[in-house]
């Protein structure tokens, strides 16, 4: 994992208020990385982060809403090592229609050792440590047993 960190920023609408007032805190550091999110939510970051005098304008990748396949965008990068850090803020008071997708992204973020921040107090320890802006090795578990079981079954 690079010092510049590609980060995946992700609200349930209920959250997405939650999640620009953690951005808008948190805006001068979130602007030295990488910024993917899913639908909605891209447009409400990208705004957020380039509502101000900084400087250059930071575009931010935005994937399908997650509904429509936004959150298997997301996991297909983590899968791919495209994604290092995750902020999710998920609403757990609501149903969603594509909770089997949330679930899953969660899986990988998991199986990948992707940093993971599911509410605002983990996003504060995550963003204030002295790691976020350093380079980090990540370490992956080795699953080959798993594959090999299923083989031979």
């Amino acid at each position: 994992m690079r010092k510049q960190k590609n980060i995946a920023l992700v609200a349930h609408d209920n959250r997405k208020k939650d999640l620009i007032e953690w951005i808008r805190f948190n805006k001068k550091k979130l602007r030295n990385h990488l910024i993917t999110c899913t639908g909605s939510t891209g447009v409400l970051v990208e705004q957020e982060l380039n509502n101000d005098t900084l400087g250059h304008q930071l575009m931010v990748k935005k994937m399908k809403s997650g509904p429509l396949g936004g959150d298997q965008q997301l996991g297909a990068m983590i899968a791919e090592g495209e994604i290092d850090v995750m902020v999710f803020f998920w609403d757990p008071m609501s149903a969603q229609p594509h909770d089997v997708d949330v679930k899953a992204l969660l899986r990988l973020t998991v199986l990948y050792n992707v940093v993971t921040a599911s509410n605002r107090s983990t996003a504060d320890f995550i963003i204030s440590s002295h790691l976020f802006d350093e380079d980090y090795e990540t370490r992956l578990k080795d699953y080959s047993s798993y594959i090999q079981r299923s083989i031979d079954l």
